[in-house]
């Protein structure tokens, strides 16, 4: 029974939460980039290159001589199929550099939030001897020299 109760307190932790929430909008944020990239991006990349067909640039290792790789594939052929590495690659950079755009949104939202939060954060106080106003670091009244304490 304690083993059920430590495993209890290990799977209510807050941490242990946020990593399961985590996980799951990191799967359904992976549908929504891999769509991205399918059918938004792919499209006009094919249309640059002319639509060559990477997943079928291959080098037969057994011999024989094959059009296609499925043919090679079903045939029993032994192949590198450096096609799907490069249409892979290609997928990875896309995916990669929009990650880094929405990482770079949302850390410009962020320094936004920053920025407001210091601007309206007070940067002078009132000396309670002379009530004038002073810098909020001042440790002593510029106008009439009173020791402060900080509050």
């Amino acid at each position: 029974m304690k083993i059920l109760q430590e495993f209890k307190e290990f799977a209510i932790r807050g941490n242990v939460i946020d990593m399961v929430v985590g996980i799951a909008v990191g799967a359904a944020f992976s549908k929504i980039v891999s769509s991205l990239v399918t059918d938004i991006l792919m499209p006009p990349v094919a249309m640059l290159t002319k639509q060559i067909d990477f997943t079928n640039l291959f080098v037969t290792l057994s011999g024989g001589e094959y059009v296609l790789l499925k043919d090679a594939q079903s045939a029993g052929a032994v192949t590198l199929n450096y096609g799907l590495f490069l249409d892979n690659l290609l997928s990875f950079v896309i995916v990669a550099f929009c990650i880094f755009l929405l990482v770079k949104w949302v850390n410009n939202l962020r320094r936004n939030e920053d920025v407001a939060k210091v601007a309206a954060s007070p940067s002078q106080k009132t000396c309670p001897f002379c009530f004038s106003n002073i810098s909020i670091k001042a440790t002593r009244c510029a106008q009439c020299t009173s020791q402060l304490v900080d509050s």
